[in-house]
């Protein structure tokens, strides 16, 4: 199982939120911590007459293990399930034909987050 617990580090309301984490238990990596100290950002601001949302992990860098299956997991939960949810009020919490464990792996699902 992947399980992480965070602190909320800043929090201004309507625009953004930072997550530190401050303990990680990732199952498919070989340093099950390593997204500890690491911060995940989520930033909205106005576009015109629509809202812009900007997702960062900072600290989820290509040199750690989990990279590639994590930024594409972020990028199906932001990039899609979250997108849904709001549009529509019907997110996916998990990968379409993945069981919840599967989910919860970060292998790989969904497009990889393009550099912010």
């Amino acid at each position: 199982m992947h399980r992480t617990t965070q602190r909320i580090t800043e929090l201004v309301p309507d625009r953004k939120v930072i997550w530190h984490v401050v303990d990680s238990k990732i199952n498919f990596v070989r340093d099950k911590t390593e997204w500890n100290g690491t911060d995940i950002v989520f930033e909205i601001s106005p576009e015109g007459s629509r809202t812009e949302l900007r997702f960062t992990h900072i600290g989820l860098v290509p040199t750690i293990e989990g990279y590639d299956g994590c930024s594409g997991a972020w990028g199906f939960y932001v990039g899609d399930s979250l997108r849904r949810l709001i549009t529509s009020g019907q997110g996916e919490p998990n990968v379409k034909g993945w069981s919840a464990n599967e989910a919860r792996g970060c292998h790989g699902c969904g497009p990889r987050l393009a550099p912010v």
